[in-house]
């Protein structure tokens, strides 16, 4: 697909860009109404095709835990065993805790971890079906209580009774940035890794603690733009990270869901390296 395509899909779903305005810009790229109405189904998100993961290894419930303003649900995830595991707070992209979301928190269990897909949208009523909506509401969240929503996140992980106390957080596009903004708000955390996602400043750089990871898709002219400054303020901060860009791959490589920017060569990649990163920091008992 014209790359061109692509990259105006990104702009639609990062931006204050109308549906309208962008279905009349896509026409234009595609060479008319009817042959945009065809291309459509190719960028959006379709959760139906792509195949959900199972796992009889683990077990899966809906949870809350106190929020700022009330109850935040989630997803979790986590392996049948007696024995106190490391914990992954998964954090979803700017349409809320959908069905892909909740699969990646499945496979992080699987790993051997205890994993939580935290819904950022539940003081707004949870995720709606409708993806255009959600990324509507992302909108409309309170930044500081967000933060703080998902720093609770960490600190529910941390104190349940069959973790280790060793917790670590990944996040994707909004969420990636969200990581970032954890790393350096929790200086208890062991590790964020950020999919393609929005760097922390330069300036809040030296409070971070945690290893990171960073994934980024070449092509993602958007968020590779922060890096140079980024790893800048890494360097001179002596952190402990890693920063791998993906030749050729778009923003939400990762997204199986996403036919024209999903690269399963990348995500396999990026997959491995972050499950390294937490079975590395994950692993010993911290209690």
């Amino acid at each position: 697909m014209d790359q061109k395509i692509i990259t105006l899909y990104d702009e639609y779903t990062h931006s204050q860009l109308n549906r309208k305005d962008f279905m009349k810009k896509l026409a234009l790229l595609a060479g008319g109404t009817a042959m945009a109405m065809t291309i459509l189904p190719l960028l959006e998100n379709n959760y139906a095709a792509a195949a959900s993961f199972t796992s009889d290894e683990i077990i899966v419930e809906n949870i809350t835990y106190p929020g700022v303003d009330g109850e935040m649900k989630a997803v979790l995830a986590k392996p049948k065993t007696n024995k106190k595991l490391g914990c992954v707070l998964v954090i979803h992209e700017n349409r809320g805790l959908n069905p892909h979301i909740i699969d990646i928190t499945k496979r992080v269990a699987a790993e051997g971890f205890i994993a939580l897909g935290v819904d950022a949208l539940s003081p707004l009523g949870g995720t709606p079906a409708d993806e255009d909506k959600g990324r509507e509401l992302i909108g409309k969240l309170d930044p500081e209580k967000n933060l703080q929503n998902y720093l609770k996140g960490l600190e529910y992980l941390r104190n349940r009774k069959d973790a280790n106390g060793k917790v670590a957080c990944m996040g994707f596009c909004w969420g990636g940035g969200m990581a970032s903004k954890l790393a350096v708000n929790d200086p208890k955390l062991q590790a964020a890794v950020a999919y393609y996602g929005a760097q922390a400043s330069a300036a809040e750089v030296s409070k971070i603690k945690a290893s990171l990871m960073l994934h980024y898709g070449g092509l993602d002219e958007r968020i590779n733009a922060g890096i140079p400054a980024y790893e800048k303020a890494l360097k001179e901060n002596d952190k402990d990270y890693k920063i791998y860009i993906y030749d050729g791959v778009n923003h939400a490589f990762n997204n199986n869901t996403s036919p024209t920017r999903y690269n399963e060569v990348a995500a396999k990649l990026a997959w491995s390296r972050t499950m390294g990163l937490f079975k590395n920091k994950l692993a010993t008992l911290s209690r």
